[in-house]
């Protein structure tokens, strides 16, 4: 099974800067035929553990979501894992202990706004305090109920 995984992050790495529908296309020449055989090994082995033991419970897990694992290969645009997610959310998780202490429900509320925006930078490859600095200055220049959707993070004049 680590060796099947094995070969699949090979060719997610392989074709990472690639645009996304070569992406698919490699993901079902050669992604596919790999995950089918994988799926037989499952299948297979499944009838051989305990379906109590760790072994047992992760094969069925792996069936029972087989769907939803192997999505990532009919769109290019899907990566093969959830890693940059997990990775983005530790902090908030991390975090949410200590706004146990923030004094008040607004304090909290405004807590996860900011870190919501800051989340929203990275994931833009924008540079929060480059971001909020813009944001300050631009602000105070605007008029009560004005549009400010230009002024989200994703928009071109963030970007340093």
């Amino acid at each position: 099974a680590i060796s099947t995984i094995q070969k699949l992050y090979a060719i997610e790495k392989r074709t990472k800067l690639l645009p996304a529908k070569e992406r698919q296309r490699i993901r079902k020449i050669e992604s596919a035929p790999i995950l089918d055989k994988f799926k037989i090994w499952l299948d297979k082995t499944s009838q051989t553990l305990l379906p109590k033991s760790y072994l047992g419970k992760a094969v069925s897990y792996t069936l029972n979501y087989w769907q939803a694992l192997t999505r990532y290969v009919e769109n290019g645009e899907l990566g093969i894992d959830n890693n940059v997610t997990e990775r983005d959310i530790r902090p908030f998780t991390t975090g949410r202990k200590n706004w146990m202490f923030a004094q008040s429900v607004k304090g909290a509320q405004a807590s996860a706004v900011l870190y919501s925006i800051v989340m929203t930078c990275r994931a833009n490859d924008i540079n929060p305090y480059f971001y909020f600095q813009k944001l300050f200055e631009e602000l105070p220049n605007r008029v009560e109920g004005a549009d400010l959707s230009d002024l989200l993070p994703w928009h071109a004049q963030f970007k340093p």
